[in-house]
């Protein structure tokens, strides 16, 4: 079933700009026979299409065949073949009917992370090259934590990676932000995520 206004707007473009029924379809995103329904439910005669015989549909089976082995085949050499084997038509439409049959790669579906307000915060160190010193060259890191809800950023330099600039990161984090993170996500190994709860007492403090 289809709302009542998507029946009125397929009523109003049906009869004020003459759209037909795949017009409609494509452009409503329904199917042909819901557009069909709602015209005849209207007491509109629909007039079925003739569809035309394409000089590609002999093709189709071995093109369909092809595409599915070689989804990556190019167009054009997808074209020779078929011109070898008898189709007389020009190329341009050839890479349009390509495109239209060509299979997609499957959609990849992505799990969002919500939080709620100081939740969550995540750690870790950033290298920004060297930096010379007097007559040495030290690492110049940055300490770096995230809110996960707010996305709010707390960054400072170190020369060094050490623990005590580690802890020294994280004290200064929380006093900027004026609060601490229920849990604290750390992602320094790859394929490793440790998790560190806060105390109750210190969480939102």
């Amino acid at each position: 079933m289809i709302s009542r206004a998507l029946e009125a707007e397929i009523l109003r473009l049906h009869h004020a700009e003459h759209w037909p029924v795949g017009t409609l379809a494509r452009q409503l995103q329904v199917h042909h026979a819901t557009v069909r329904r709602v015209l005849a439910q209207a007491g509109v005669a629909v007039v079925a299409q003739v569809v035309r015989a394409s000089m590609v549909d002999p093709y189709l089976p071995f093109m369909l065949e092809i595409l599915t082995r070689y989804p990556t085949l190019r167009a054009s050499r997808l074209y020779r073949m078929v011109r070898e084997r008898g189709y007389a038509g020009g190329p341009e439409h050839f890479r349009a009917i390509v495109a239209r049959y060509r299979p997609r790669p499957a959609a990849e579906a992505y799990l969002r992370l919500r939080t709620l307000p100081g939740e969550q915060g995540q750690v870790d160190w950033a290298h920004f090259g060297r930096l010379r010193v007097g007559r040495a060259e030290r690492p110049l890191m940055a300490f770096v934590m995230v809110l996960s809800y707010s996305r709010h950023v707390f960054l400072r330099f170190y020369l060094n990676a050490a623990m005590s600039s580690f802890l020294d990161g994280h004290v200064r984090a929380f006093e900027g932000f004026a609060g601490v993170p229920r849990t604290l996500l750390y992602d320094f190994v790859p394929g490793n995520k440790i998790i560190v709860m806060c105390p109750p007492p210190l969480c939102g403090q």
